[in-house]
């Protein structure tokens, strides 16, 4: 995707912030000026958000016109939860956490930042166990962890993480209004327990709290539509629907509406699809080429994916993978959907059905890489299962998972993998 070339704002308000300060500082009347600069730069605002948006017919946003772009694929794999389903889901939801913790000290760092501080804790890298030390370790993420929480000595329960709170409310969305919720439903949901949230999130759950209907709340104010915070919320949907791509997809719509459009909608049902796949077959590339049968085939995350896929045999490490990426989505921002979901095939293709590769890897690219080496460990936990991921994943994990839902504070591990295993249940009945 070829961006307009856009100017330098951010340097240039920077200087006139300085400026301002300086000619005060030296006796210089501003009355006026400033005012009028941010009126016109307000009202440049105002004019690009009014610019017309023009209909792709290749990237609907209504669930009925997405289903009739989709290519041929196995939407229901299982007529029963799978035999191994307990050592998968563990496999996976483990996986998922692990890539996650692994990732979120680290998140958006660059590479060179990452190797140095590797280097500095005389680390391998790409890391192959969780972070000796970080900086800032008593710094708190989502108001609750400290950084040090998330460290290998640090680590007495799950932190916090907003990959894993949404994984829980997706499992209390559907206990609450049953596999067959409705868009409204998730936005009660999140009035009811989520105090906070990110990008095309937040703004949604503004909207919702200020009175927008749920099917209008993605839209209004949200340039955050195809970013990442669609698919992170994925997973729950692929382990209440094992073997049941097609389902786990159409929960993963009416989640994704809620915040999103078009690119951003697809990266949530294409990843919980192809963990969904996960779940019944032996190979991750296998899962993710299922996923892509439950988008539009023709839309622009389907055909990124298929140009991961396509060049996937070529790349051999995280290097090589964040090169090409960057090459192709040039000014790209960086908590994108897209961009983030090819380094996740791109980790699963380096790392092959070994979980500590692929996540090692994963997080190692760089970008929003604790959601994608959640993704890509939900994905490989999945086809490998439990007994292939290493006890020091998890062993200080102590079977307690924290959040900053309201009122939910801190949920068990085995009782959480018990809850989705009854939701599976009902849906392949």
């Amino acid at each position: 995707m070829s961006y307009p070339k856009i100017p330098d704002f951010q340097n240039l308000s920077q200087l006139i912030i300085y400026y301002s300060k300086y000619k005060h500082e030296f006796g210089a009347e501003l009355d006026g000026i400033l005012e009028k600069m941010y009126s016109d730069l307000n009202n440049g605002l105002i004019e690009i958000k009014n610019l017309p948006e023009y209909s792709n017919a290749d990237e609907p946003s209504e669930y009925s016109e997405i289903l009739k772009l989709r290519p041929e694929g196995p939407r229901k794999m299982v007529d029963s939860i799978p035999i191994d389903y307990d050592e998968r889901l563990k496999g996976a939801f483990l996986s998922r956490i692990a890539g996650c913790i692994l990732g979120a000290p680290v998140e958006f760092h660059s590479i060179d930042n990452m190797k140095s501080w590797a280097k500095y804790n005389n680390e391998v890298f790409p890391p192959i166990d969780y972070w000796k030390t970080i900086k800032q370790p008593y710094e708190k993420r989502y108001e609750k962890s400290d950084f040090i929480e998330y460290t290998k000595d640090g680590i007495t329960k799950v932190p916090v993480d907003d990959d894993l709170v949404y994984t829980v409310l997706n499992l209390l969305l559907v206990e609450k209004y049953g596999i067959d919720f409705t868009t409204s439903d998730v936005g009660d949901i999140w009035k009811t327990y989520l105090p906070h949230a990110c990008t095309a999130e937040e703004v949604a759950l503004n909207n919702i709290k200020n009175g927008v209907s749920a099917d209008q709340a993605a839209i209004i104010d949200n340039p955050y539509v195809e970013w990442i915070g669609a698919d992170i919320r994925s997973d729950a949907f692929a382990y209440i629907a094992p073997g049941y791509p097609e389902k786990a997809a159409k929960m993963a719509y009416y989640d994704a509406y809620l915040s999103h459009r078009r690119n951003g909608i697809y990266g949530e049902m294409f990843f919980a699809a192809a963990q969904s796949a996960a779940f019944v077959v032996d190979d991750s590339i296998e899962a993710i080429r299922i996923g892509l049968t439950e988008i539009p085939k023709n839309c622009q995350l389907a055909k990124d994916i298929r140009w991961a896929l396509d060049i996937s045999p070529n790349i051999n490490n995280y290097l090589e993978a964040r090169s090409v990426v960057e090459e192709r989505f040039k000014h790209m921002e960086h908590a994108h959907t897209n961009n983030n979901a090819c380094l996740t095939v791109l980790g699963l293709a380096i790392g092959n059905n070994d979980i500590t590769k692929v996540i090692s890897e994963t997080v190692a690219m760089g970008m929003d890489n604790d959601c994608t080496a959640a993704t890509a460990g939900s994905i490989v936990g999945a086809v490998s299962s439990f007994s292939k991921l290493e006890e020091h994943w998890y062993n200080n994990f102590n079977d307690t998972l924290d959040t900053y839902l309201i009122g939910k504070n801190e949920f068990k591990i085995s009782e959480l993998l018990i809850r989705f295993k009854k939701q599976a249940k009902i849906v392949l009945k």
